[in-house]
């Protein structure tokens, strides 16, 4: 058994967004982005399947060549290779699922 935190030990860093892992399965990573105001991801891929949960704030979110509004509260799933970007427009807590076999660093290479 694995027990971890959204909301506890929250560091957000003021130059770019704060990516840590909050646990690991044997079939996936959970990551904490935790973003500032006007932080951005610039546009990336991921080699699986992923899916972002909105848990504080708000980000526009890019894909497929649209802006999406996601909130507290809204979820997004996404294909393998999907290019997507995501800009915070309110201070926000995201969690971010991914495959075992998929890595942070990765993650860390996008953040501005």
């Amino acid at each position: 058994m694995k027990i971890a935190s959204i909301t506890k030990n929250i560091v957000y860093n003021p130059d770019k967004p704060a990516i840590s892992i909050l646990l690991e399965s044997n079939y996936s990573k959970e990551i904490r982005i935790a973003m500032c105001k006007s932080q951005v991801m610039k546009e990336h891929k991921a080699p699986a399947p992923i899916v972002l949960s909105i848990f504080e704030g708000e980000i526009e979110f890019g894909v497929q060549g649209q802006k999406l509004y996601l909130k507290k509260g809204d979820l997004i799933a996404l294909d393998a290779n999907e290019p997507h970007d995501l800009k915070c427009l309110e201070d926000c807590i995201i969690r971010l699922s991914l495959t075992k076999h998929d890595s942070v660093e990765r993650v860390n290479q996008v953040v501005s």
